[in-house]
């Protein structure tokens, strides 16, 4: 019978120690509402759990000197959600937050810990990555920044190497009339997992015309997709019919889904293109009345 060994360091440089040293799988604990789950239905079995919780930089959230949000990894949906800066700043990412289980499940569960959990489906990924959060990764080599949308590599899978753990992830500071939107469809009416999800984050000029977008998809693909054609579909408009049309093209080209119970592969495909032009229109409204 294995060991499992416990630790809780109350620095950075204290956990990036052990993970590097760890011999055998080491699992990082900020919520745990992924990792608890799948330690009792025996899809891993970590030889040590290292607890980030004590880390005073990873339970802050700062609103920088520049109006970046810098939010701590273990930082709940629950006080995400209850922070006045956040949630005027980032609705969206909010709102993919507020899906994410029960409310008992956000009191506990991080954005951070969704994003390092590297499933597909995550619900607060694609509004992260829309809102090109940028991530500070620390290891044995010192700290890196990485876009959140290179953090996972496949499913349960991340680009961290051994010893490397995610401190934060910055919410850029806004420009004037921008705004975001995060929608998901589910096969039932709350706690399931998406069947498809997109997250929309749009910047204006003073007339309406979008001069910066970011649209993701999640459930669509082994990784949540950052799509580029998508954002570059409604730049210059004022998202009128042919842009929305363009935005759904490039939707449904983006994805790579599969068939199981949730959705066919059909299916995922037409409802991306719908998801990402309702987000997008919700986002445009948002980002006109700021």
């Amino acid at each position: 019978m294995s060991t499992l060994h416990y630790e809780a360091p109350s620095t950075v440089e204290a956990a990036v120690e052990l993970l590097a040293n760890a011999d055998g799988l080491a699992k990082v604990l900020a919520g745990g509402t992924d990792l608890l789950v799948q330690m009792r239905s025996k899809m891993v079995h970590p030889g040590l759990i290292v607890d980030i919780k004590k880390i005073p930089d990873v339970r802050r959230i700062t609103v920088q000197p520049d109006h970046s949000i810098r939010v701590g990894a273990a930082v709940s949906g629950a006080e995400l959600g209850e922070h006045p800066e956040v949630t005027k700043a980032y609705p969206g990412v909010v709102e993919a937050v507020e899906l994410i289980g029960s409310t008992q499940i956000q009191g506990r569960a991080s954005p951070g810990g969704n994003l390092c959990n590297a499933s597909p489906a995550a619900d607060s990924v694609p509004a992260m990555i829309a809102a090109g959060a940028l991530c500070t990764v620390a290891g044995p080599d010192g700290t890196r920044e990485v876009a959140a949308e290179d953090i996972a590599t496949g499913p349960g899978k991340t680009s961290l190497k051994k010893g490397e753990f995610l401190v934060d992830f910055v919410l850029p500071a806004r420009a004037p009339h921008s705004a975001d939107a995060y929608l998901r469809m589910i096969p039932r009416t709350e706690m399931d997992i998406a069947i498809v999800g997109a997250g929309v984050n749009l910047t204006l000029d003073d007339g309406g015309t979008i001069t910066a977008a970011r649209v993701a998809l999640g459930a669509v693909a082994p990784t949540v997709l950052l799509v580029k054609e998508a954002g570059e579909a409604l730049v210059g408009s004022k998202l009128e019919d042919a842009a929305l049309q363009k935005l759904d093209a490039a939707a449904r080209a983006a994805c790579k889904p599969i068939d199981d119970k949730r959705g066919t592969i059909t299916y995922r495909i037409k409802v991306a293109g719908v998801l990402a032009r309702r987000a997008a229109a919700i986002a445009y409204e948002r980002a006109r009345s700021k």
